[in-house]
């Protein structure tokens, strides 16, 4: 399978990104990033500017791809910003890949996320997933994990760290649907959605990720 990572460098991505290049079922890994990841074997890391995505690049012609991009409202500075991050970005790869003959996409998005949610952030998760939908891949797979678990973030997120910490306090008492994740299992279900490309649209809740 040759495979597609998009947002290699958030915290879910390390982990797709370490388990992909591990996985023997992936012959070919392209990554592209802002910045350059360290160089391994069977990966293709092309830099880019996502605000301007080289629609004719040969790259695009994958299997399957998966998409962790992703900021949050403090990091981005504006709903506007935040929108092009979490919206636009994987919209666009999303067309270009599949325009470049990709079958499966998958997609992590987050738990709440819906079109007519009142949140701005689970309002937008929802929307990509909606525009995505319309693409008409084969195979498209959304995984909606909770607060995630994984250990330092590469970007500051304060806010999600004391959320994290109480998460873990009340364990027990939260229905499973709300508690942390691992990044290591969201990454997995992420993989094997690519290797299983189920046909049609398939919802993974946060209580499904293991």
């Amino acid at each position: 399978m040759k495979l597609m990572l998009v947002g290699a460098s958030g915290l879910v991505g390390q982990q797709v990104l370490r388990q992909a290049l591990a996985d023997p079922a992936v012959d070919c890994l392209i990554a592209p990033t802002r910045k350059p990841l360290a160089a391994a074997a069977r990966l293709d890391n092309p830099i880019v500017d996502f605000e301007h995505l080289p629609a004719d690049a040969p790259w695009w012609s994958v299997d399957a791809v998966i998409c962790t991009l992703g900021t949050t409202m403090a990091q981005a500075g504006s709903q506007a910003a935040f929108r092009r991050v979490d919206y636009d970005y994987p919209l666009a790869v999303a067309r270009l890949a599949r325009s470049a003959g990709a079958t499966a996409f998958v997609l992590n998005t987050a738990l709440g996320a819906a079109v007519d949610s009142r949140v701005f952030y689970n309002r937008v998760k929802g929307e990509v997933e909606q525009a995505i939908s319309q693409l008409d891949y084969p195979s498209l797979t959304l995984v909606r994990p909770s607060l995630l678990d994984g250990g330092p973030r590469p970007d500051s997120r304060p806010g999600e760290g004391v959320g994290l910490v109480f998460a873990k306090i009340l364990r027990p008492l939260l229905p499973r649907r709300y508690r942390a994740v691992s990044t290591e299992a969201v990454a997995r279900t992420l993989l094997a959605a690519t290797r299983a490309q189920a046909p049609g649209i398939h919802v993974v809740e946060s209580e499904q990720i293991a």
